[in-house]
C-alpha cells in the first residue's frame, strides 16, 4: 500500500478532478457533490487539526484552524505542500500517530478509513481517540453496483497494477461504527462523519 500511494501522488487528484483514467467514467452530479463536501469541510468551526493521510492536501486545503497533515508518503506530502502551504506536514504512520495524548482538538482523515481492514480500524480509532476528543472522516458513499467492501485491482497510468483493500460506506452505518457521532454530508458519492 505504502509503495502504490508513493508512486499514485502525481495522479492521485485525477480521481477527484476525473481526468487521465478517470475521463471516461459515468459520474453524474460528482462535481456538484464535490462542492457540497468542500462547503461541509468548509462550514465547520475552525479547530487545531490532525488530518491523518492527507494525501496530496486536496480536502485539506479546506479545512479551518490550525492544520498538521500527516502522512506516510514522501510524495504525497510534495504534492500537499503546493496545494495547502498554509498547513504544517509531519511524515509518520497513521497507526502509530507521532504525537502526544490531547495535542490536537480534531482528527480527521479522507478517504484512508476505507481502506483499513478491521485491525488496523481499531487501532486507528483508539489512535486517533488519544490525540482528540473529536474524530471526522469522509470516504466514499456505498454505491449500488460494488460491493461494499473487497480487494480492487487498480492500475496507475504507468500501467503498474495494485490491489488495494476498499470499504464504501452507508453514512448512518459509519457513525455507529465509529461508536456514535453525526451525519454532516450523506450523498451519493460521499460521506461525512463526525463523531
Amino acid at each position: 500500500m505504502k509503495a502504490y500511494y508513493e508512486r499514485r501522488a502525481p495522479e492521485y487528484d485525477d480521481w477527484y478532478v476525473g481526468v487521465g483514467l478517470y475521463a471516461e467514467r459515468d459520474r453524474r452530479g460528482w462535481d456538484e457533490e464535490l462542492d457540497a463536501l468542500r462547503r461541509t469541510l468548509e462550514g465547520m468551526p475552525p479547530a487545531r487539526t490532525l488530518d491523518v493521510a492527507c494525501g496530496t492536501g486536496f480536502l485539506t486545503r479546506h479545512l479551518q484552524g490550525e492544520v498538521v497533515g500527516l502522512d506516510q508518503s514522501t510524495s504525497m506530502l510534495e504534492e500537499a505542500r503546493r496545494q495547502a502551504p498554509g498547513a504544517t506536514y509531519v511524515l509518520g504512520e497513521a497507526l502509530e500517530l507521532p504525537f502526544a495524548d490531547g495535542s490536537f482538538e480534531r482528527v480527521s482523515t479522507g478517504h484512508f478509513y476505507g481502506h483499513l481492514e478491521e485491525v488496523e480500524r481499531h487501532h486507528f480509532l483508539r489512535e486517533a481517540r488519544r490525540v482528540a476528543p473529536e474524530l471526522v472522516v469522509v470516504d466514499t458513499a456505498v454505491q449500488p453496483d460494488t460491493p461494499p467492501e473487497h480487494w480492487q485491482d487498480r492500475i496507475l497510468n504507468d500501467g503498474s497494477r495494485w490491489e488495494v483493500y476498499k470499504r464504501y460506506f452507508d453514512p448512518e452505518e459509519l457513525a455507529r461504527e465509529l461508536g456514535g457521532g453525526r451525519v454532516l454530508h450523506a450523498g451519493r458519492w460521499f460521506v461525512v462523519v463526525q463523531a
